[in-house]
């Protein structure tokens, strides 16, 4: 019960900073804002109305909405309309909600960084608590044959005359290995909750650019949960957020490249029912973790909402783009059709990602 409100939590706070952005952006292009609600109607109530725009609570606590004169029919014009607007501030109060979930993607990875979530670093100078990680396993190299997944901590590497590696680093842990080739080297680490040793040797064309090195299989890591100091926070959650905004796309890409090719699959996609077990994981291993998560949703959302789908900021976009060759404005019944069209596809994507999400659960 508690992970499923932190999830509704998140989406509220995410889908609000959305709507906020379009809402800073019309009130600077002189676009009048009618309301901007948290949560969805019927309506709980009304704190007021201060510059022309009234603020709501609503009872459905799924996300918030700005209602925009001009944004519901060709009766709202005049000043102030929307529908008056310049073309190109259209596309800015459009692509606002956007840039506001990049930005809050950002804060959050900030947020995440400073409290303290697992990051790279180059040397154990860099973070006194660093451990040595496996990154990778290639398959059928020795360690994988021993049992090695991702994930693993390595705690030592002895050879048959008990001499260790100096330093648990990646690249000392490389250095010792390959000058002991074809000797049992002896792997001690931390596996499924419990400490692990193992006698590996090492192989020959495990790597394919050095098939004369001997080597693990493994790539090695050096991890830390430090926290940062404000200011490098905020400098890596820059990277942070490029990297959740290039892994999204990716998905994207592997998803419309299956559906094209006629096998659509759907069953990676998470939905808000696998959402709960997602954040419920993130929630036991800290607090940073979770904020980490809200990041990568924050970014995700910003890119979703970016598809040239009708009802989505994309699609509304793209039928601006459209206006702006031709130079006139779309018919109103055939916007309202594209978008009801959108809806519908959005719809039936929500119900296919949720049942592959009890799927898992009973999996």
């Amino acid at each position: 019960m508690l992970t499923a409100l932190l999830v509704v939590g998140i989406l509220v706070v995410l889908i609000v900073a959305h709507e906020l952005g379009h809402f800073v952006a019309a009130k600077l292009f002189g676009v009048k804002v009618e309301e901007f609600g948290v949560g969805y109607p019927p309506r709980a109530f009304s704190f007021g109305i201060w510059g022309g725009t009234e603020y709501t609570l609503n009872w459905i606590p799924f996300g918030g909405f700005v209602r925009l004169f001009g944004d519901e029919g060709e009766g709202q014009r005049g000043k102030g309309s929307l529908m008056e607007a310049r073309r190109w501030k259209q596309a800015l109060i459009l692509v606002a909600g956007v840039t506001a979930n990049l930005a809050m993607g950002w804060f959050l990875f900030t947020c995440a960084l400073h409290v303290g979530i697992p990051r790279v670093v180059d040397s154990p100078s860099e973070a006194k608590s660093a451990r040595l990680m496996v990154a990778d396993v290639v398959p059928g190299s020795p360690a994988d044959a021993a049992g090695m997944v991702a994930g693993d901590r390595i705690l030592a590497v002895q050879d048959p005359s008990h001499v260790s590696a100096a330093t648990l680093s990646p690249d000392s842990v490389s250095d010792f290995i390959k000058t002991r080739g074809g000797k049992a080297l002896e792997v001690t680490y931390f596996h499924a909750g419990a400490t692990t040793t193992s006698e590996i040797i090492p192989a020959h064309g495990v790597v394919p650019d050095e098939a004369g090195r001997p080597a693990l299989g493994v790539a090695l890591v050096l991890v830390t949960n430090e926290s940062l100091p404000w200011g490098s926070a905020a400098l890596g959650a820059i990277n942070a957020t490029k990297g959740a905004f290039v892994t999204i796309l990716q998905g994207l890409w592997t998803i419309l490249d299956r559906a094209l090719h006629g096998a659509p699959n759907f069953s990676d996609v998470v939905g808000p029912l696998g959402l709960v077990q997602v954040v419920g994981e993130a929630s036991q291993n800290g607090f940073g973790n979770v904020l980490a998560l809200a990041a990568f949703i924050s970014v995700n959302l910003a890119i979703i909402n970016l598809i040239p789908v009708p009802a989505l900021d994309g699609g509304r976009l793209f039928l601006l783009g459209i206006e702006a060759v031709f130079r006139r404005g779309a018919p109103r019944l055939a916007v309202h059709i594209l978008n009801a069209i959108g809806v519908a596809l959005i719809v039936l994507l929500m119900i296919t990602v949720t049942y592959h999400d009890i799927i898992r659960l009973f999996a």
